[in-house]
């Protein structure tokens, strides 16, 4: 085009001569758009350009002549050294102008390499598939297309034509008639006022807004498609883009580490998000619906719904679906039943979250939702802001969602999404002056009016609603102003049906065509494209700050656990849970080592420690106060039947588990030397009880030990003198430990004797002194009567009261039938010590059933029958312990494991200590640094 219009010039020019080195005004006005233009240094022209060089000759002069020639030449070569250094430094001159105006052209185009992933792949990739040099040889040559153009020599002809017709006879014809068109069209311009025209100029310009915004949305949902597409169509060379869906999801888990984070060391989490905050039923959970283009929240009618924060990352995918993060479920936002389920359990969570007797919960939900065309970012909606506590609310409320909102506020990179109801007066909103406070200057702080539809219904002044965007109703200041509409108030409405409503609305509202509002910043499409450009922005510009400051971090912890713990590895509380669960499993996994000998003798003595009381004082003293053999026998058999058919089982059971228990014990808590560890004391102390308290003995053990016990206690025959002599050894041993316990109950009641009180200088008590003559009394009449029943009887109790007051001693008969019954027993048990002695050489006299003998050992005889039950149940108990019980009893501590592995806040209070908490530390903050530098890497080769 420039070369046409050189040429359309330089006809003109010819049209008319040079008179006085001037040019006709008409070709100057065509020159002066050619040369607007920059042009390379080397096409510059100049008058002397268009002269032919020729090669002089040298011709033979006259000497007359020399002087004249030799001052001509002279004075040519120096214009022509001129010119060289004039055409030189036009030239350089040129270039240097020419350079400076492309760079100022080049900053004045918009950066499109952000934009290059909207190309897809193989258009980059088309110089390899096809030889441009070969298809730029095929095209003809501009000489060839010179000839195709038409003849602008001919054209500036005409134009000169025209220029002289014009300029001649036909001056005064167009003079009259511009004259009257002038008179008229002045009237009519009287009659359009300056408003009509500001009114007009107005609405062509909204419509022209609204015909480019169609313009763009019809180009976006377009590009959605394509990348839908492309996504899809893997298998057909086309790759996915993880870049940036990686991306974003890789700033989401470093957020979901940093929230699990206890920021020690002065290191806080600065990295940004959208903070979305209002006032409740503002409308921002709606906003952040249409941002996220599905209806996910759980939604009432002017309650509160969001009692947690609720943390969405919003990332571009191929299908538009929704997974919370420890859940591996899918669900799919185009379906109503899988949105239904969503917002069910985002309820069911929230509710879970909430402790008894609390409304909301600092406790984080983390979200992802990816779909086409969503912008990519990390938004959480907190809770609503409320001025009055209602009643079924606690009364810490409102506080508590303060402080929910500052927590996430006061991070200097978070971006303030301030939702203001547009429907309701400003002067009532409470979010506007907790944001000022947090965000004075404004610089991160966007706000949003919502409803605004309702807002113009109701708002009997439109100023007010400009004044509200503009920020001058209120001195909250803000980065940005936008104005959407959230739907019609109905809960049923669709994505897409708020879509049309709010861009029908917005076409035909007052404050566009009045210039209220600008069309940017109407409709939740722009408020998603710009929130997403601020927080990307805000992240390429503090997210490398943030990884330095858990670098010095990291080296703080590192050194602090190389100085305190230099020979222990560094164990976090998981892996450090691993390590006890083996040791624990292990250690169960060694009662099966425990020989049967030793189980058979603990469970034998634990076992008589629990029944020799039963067995010496209701079975055995009951039977030896008969007067012969047979009524002892009788007496014995009946007790024992008894006794098996309704406690022995149960107590042998008991015996069992306690055993099992002991030992498990002494596994879990014996130390092993160097390898000792005691941070694990307190989970294995927890699990054994936690072992205790589930294990229950199985129900079929006490009836097969039931028919064991009474068969082994019917059994009277005893084979050998080793056994005869086993049970008398038995029975002595039991009797000595009787007595002895017997003569230390009579010593507490009857005081210390006369040594010790004249060596040890301590004297008897009132109480003791009347126990003593009591039982001094009681003895004579023992000696008098050696064989007395075991019982006192009432004539005797009065005699010995007499005898004890003739001696001035008032005692209670109460007091002398409890001291009868340990003066008796100790009687007792020293007279079966004596016939125990007796009976070592009456197994000739059992053999014969001793017959025509003075000698009878009966009870020795009932001793070997306790003596070979205890055996026999101990036996079975020890099958029953190592056959089935241990295996159940590792099968429990196994599941209480994995019950405590589930179990965050068990786990805490079971591993705890400096060093469980530096571990800690050090693997969040080198995780923290992993993922801060693979995402840096990442946003960088995006960039």
């Amino acid at each position: 085009m420039l070369r046409a219009a050189c040429i359309v010039c330089r006809g003109v020019i010819n049209q008319h001569p040079v008179k006085g080195n001037k040019l006709p005004r008409q070709s100057l006005y065509v020159h002066r758009h050619h040369y607007s233009y920059p042009r390379p240094p080397v096409r510059y022209y100049s008058g002397l350009s268009r002269l032919p060089l020729r090669r002089s000759k040298l011709l033979s002069l006259n000497t007359a002549y020399q002087t004249q020639r030799n001052f001509w030449v002279a004075r040519l070569a120096s214009k022509l050294l001129k010119l060289r250094y004039l055409v030189l430094g036009s030239a350089v001159g040129g270039g240097y102008t020419a350079k400076k105006t492309f760079d100022q052209w080049k900053d004045m185009f918009p950066d499109l390499g952000e934009y290059k992933w909207i190309i897809p792949d193989f258009i980059w990739e088309l110089d390899e598939h096809i030889n441009f040099d070969k298809l730029s040889k095929a095209l003809p040559d501009s000489e060839e297309l010179a000839k195709l153009l038409p003849d602008f020599d001919k054209i500036g002809e005409s134009f000169s034509f025209v220029k002289s017709w014009l300029s001649s006879g036909s001056d005064s014809a167009f003079k009259a008639t511009d004259s009257q068109n002038f008179d008229g069209s002045e009237k009519q311009y009287k009659k359009v006022s300056d408003k009509e025209k500001v009114d007009q100029l107005q609405e062509e310009l909204l419509q022209t807004q609204l015909k480019y915004q169609r313009i763009l949305e019809r180009l976006e949902k377009e590009n959605k498609d394509l990348r839908k597409l492309m996504l899809l169509k893997d298998d057909k060379g086309i790759h996915q883009r993880k870049v940036k869906k990686s991306l974003i999801d890789l700033y989401s888990e470093v957020l979901d580490i940093l929230s699990d984070y206890d920021a020690n060391y002065n290191t806080q989490d600065h990295l940004p998000r959208v903070i979305v905050v209002g006032d409740q039923s503002a409308g921002k959970t709606s906003v952040l619906e249409m941002i996220a283009q599905a209806r996910i929240f759980p939604r009432g009618s002017g309650e509160m719904m969001t009692r947690s924060p609720v943390k969405v990352t919003l990332s571009e995918g191929p299908h538009h679906v929704a997974m919370f993060k420890d859940s591996s479920r899918e669900f799919d936002l185009t379906k109503e039943s899988d949105l239904a389920a969503l917002r069910d359990e985002i309820e069911v969570r929230m509710r879970k979250s909430v402790k008894n007797g609390q409304t909301v919960s600092p406790e984080t939900i983390s979200l992802s939702v990816k779909g086409p065309g969503i912008q990519r970012m990390v938004l959480v909606d907190l809770p609503g802001v409320i001025s009055t506590v209602t009643s079924g609310m606690a009364p810490d409320t409102k506080e508590t969602i303060f402080s929910i909102s500052k927590a996430y506020m006061q991070n200097p990179n978070a971006i303030i999404l301030c939702i203001q109801d547009g429907s309701v007066d400003a002067e009532r909103s409470i979010v506007t002056d907790l944001v000022s406070q947090m965000d004075p200057q404004g610089r991160r702080t966007i706000f949003v009016l919502t409803k605004v539809d309702l807002a113009e219904k109701n708002v009997t002044s439109p100023n007010r609603i400009q004044q509200i965007i503009e920020g001058k109703l209120f001195p909250m200041k803000a980065l940005g102003y936008f104005a959407v509409v959230t739907g019609k108030g109905n809960n049923n409405e669709s994505i897409d049906s708020i879509k049309d409503y709010e861009e029908e609305f917005f076409q035909g509202s007052s404050l566009l065509k009045k210039g209220m509002l600008k069309a940017h910043q109407v409709t939740t499409k722009n408020l998603s494209l710009a929130v997403s450009d601020c927080f990307w922005k805000m992240v390429r510009a503090s997210v490398e700050q943030q990884a330095d400051a858990f670098k010095a971090t990291r080296f703080n912890l590192e050194t602090e656990w190389k100085n305190n713990y230099p020979r222990l590895r560094e164990l976090d509380r998981n892996e450090l849970f691993e390590k006890a669960k083996n040791e624990i499993l292990d250690e169960v996994i060694s009662l099966t080592q425990v020989t049967p000998k030793h189980w058979e003798e603990i469970l034998q003595r634990t076992l008589w420690e629990r029944v020799s009381t039963h067995v010496i004082e209701n079975i055995y003293l009951p039977a030896a106060q008969t007067l012969n053999s047979g009524t002892f026998n009788t007496t014995v058999d009946i007790k024992l039947k008894q006794w098996t058919d309704k406690q022995l089982p149960h107590k042998a059971v008991e015996v069992a588990w306690e055993t099992l228990q002991e030992e498990f014990s002494r596994f879990m808590t014996e130390q092993k030397g160097k390898e000792h560890d005691d941070i694990f004391d307190k989970l294995k102390e927890a699990v054994k009880e936690e072992s205790i308290k589930r294990h229950k003995w199985n129900e079929q053990a006490e009836d097969s030990l039931r028919v064991i016990q009474h068969n082994a206690l019917e059994d009277r025959s005893i084979s050998d003198k080793q056994q005869w002599d086993a049970a008398i050894h038995f029975m002595e041993d039991t009797l000595q430990s009787r007595l002895k316990d017997t003569e230390s109950v009579i010593r507490d009641m009857v005081g210390p004797g006369w040594k010790e009180r004249w060596i040890s200088w301590i004297s008897r008590t009132p109480e003791q002194n009347i126990r003593n003559e009591t039982q001094n009394e009681l003895e004579k009449m023992l000696k008098v009567n050696e064989d007395h029943p075991a019982y006192l009887a009432s004539d005797e109790v009065t005699t010995v009261r007499k005898n004890l007051e003739t001696r001035g001693i008032e005692v209670d008969p109460v007091l002398i039938k409890d001291t009868w019954h340990q003066v008796f027993r100790k009687h007792f048990l020293r007279s079966a010590l004596g016939h125990c002695n007796l009976c070592r050489r009456g197994f000739y006299y059992y053999q014969r059933h001793f017959v025509d003998s003075e000698l009878e050992c009966n009870d020795v005889v009932l001793f070997w029958r306790i003596q070979r039950m205890l055996a026999i149940t101990a036996n079975t108990l020890r099958q029953q312990l190592t056959n089935t019980e241990v295996r159940r009893l590792e099968k429990n501590v196994k599941e209480i494991l994995e019950d405590f592995a589930e179990d965050c806040d068990k786990k805490v209070n079971l591993l705890t200590g400096k060093r469980v908490q530096l571990a800690e530390d050090l693997k969040k903050v080198r995780e923290i640094q992993e993922k801060l530098e693979a995402f840096i890497e990442a946003l960088h080769q995006e960039k």
